[in-house]
């Protein structure tokens, strides 16, 4: 029996373009997830981020409504909530408000980073320890989703007993490890922080414990983020591949904004230092036109035996980005038969 193919799903910042504004980054989202249902995408996530100029998705749980709200099939979820800048209560009704109105189509991934810099953090009124309550906050969460207890004092309405399925995001062996004992799916940001993959990969499915809680898993589930920029030619590609590394490089020099026009040559301008930056921080990227795109995330799932894929597509164009996405549907991977 031949193994089932390896799903693909989008995860979408909401770029906002030079040009444009928010209102234009939810439509183009709306439009994406539309054209990613239809092309057979399991997944369309979008991403907590704050007092980023190009990121329109602050306020995700809302977003992810508008995006529910315009499509029909396509799961739709937070890749991710930043946890401890909210109470799990909060969550946990936010995410039991999704379900319900979406009933078997709403994901929650969650993570521990802030989402901003420091004085953003502050602005969130984040406590600078919270992070250390992570692990603890999960549980809380979780057990909101559960069915209520008759004496339980504080209940998720809506929330309790639902089925919203739990993911823990990370970068980090932390995120592995804290999958790995909750028995949880395990999202890796690849996409732009690979140092760690292949340890955090390996760690999670050798300490991966069934756990037997209400959303658990019994085997180990790894997704893997990938930058996929695709076109019909190889060097188009690597065009429109600029934006996102004018977007990196203008982050790393303190000045993010909205996403910029591709620049054609933009990376021979850099100094050799950002350079060996940027390709460090996009070494989990695919470019080029749809052969080697699907060249390439073939061996990039073969390799890390990746379970599912989340492709992210920094792309300025929006038709350019539709059609990346288009000709990414379109490789057809399969699981490593050593895994």
């Amino acid at each position: 029996m031949a193994a089932a193919r390896v799903p693909l799903s989008v995860l979408d910042l909401a770029p906002i373009p030079e040009g444009g504004d928010a209102a234009l980054a939810f439509r183009r989202s709306l439009d994406l997830a539309r054209h990613a249902e239809r092309w057979g995408y399991r997944r369309f996530w979008l991403a907590e981020h704050h007092n980023i100029p190009g990121v329109a998705s602050a306020a995700t749980a809302v977003v992810i409504a508008h995006v529910a709200a315009g499509t029909s099939t396509i799961r739709v979820g937070a890749g991710g909530i930043m946890l401890p800048n909210h109470p799990p209560l909060v969550i946990a009704e936010q995410f039991g408000t999704l379900a319900s109105l979406y009933p078997g189509r709403i994901d929650l991934g969650l993570g521990r980073a802030p989402g901003g810099d420091p004085i953003t953090a502050r602005a969130l009124r984040r406590d600078p320890t919270a992070a250390d309550a992570f692990p603890d906050d999960v549980l809380e969460l979780m057990a909101y989703f559960a069915p209520p207890a008759p004496d339980q004092p504080v209940r998720a309405v809506p929330g309790a007993g639902l089925d919203v399925p739990v993911w823990i995001l990370g970068s980090s062996l932390f995120g592995a490890s804290l999958a790995a004992a909750l028995g949880l799916p395990f999202a890796f940001a690849s996409h732009f922080a690979p140092a760690m993959l292949e340890q955090a990969a390996d760690l999670y499915r050798a300490r991966f414990v069934a756990s037997g809680r209400p959303g658990a898993l019994e085997v180990p589930y790894l997704m893997l983020g990938v930058n996929v920029i695709a076109a019909d030619a190889d060097d188009e590609a690597a065009v429109l591949l600029t934006s996102l590394q004018q977007a990196f490089v203008n982050l790393r020099r303190g000045r993010p904004g909205l996403l910029p026009p591709p620049v054609a040559g933009y990376e021979a301008s850099l100094h050799p230092a950002e350079r060996f930056a940027l390709s460090q921080v996009l070494s989990a990227t695919v470019v080029g036109g749809p052969d080697a795109v699907r060249r390439g995330l073939a061996d990039f799932a073969e390799r890390h035996g990746a379970d599912e894929l989340m492709v992210a597509a920094q792309i300025f164009d929006h038709d350019a980005r539709l059609r990346s996405y288009e000709i990414t549907s379109t490789c057809d991977l399969r699981p490593s038969s050593s895994r």
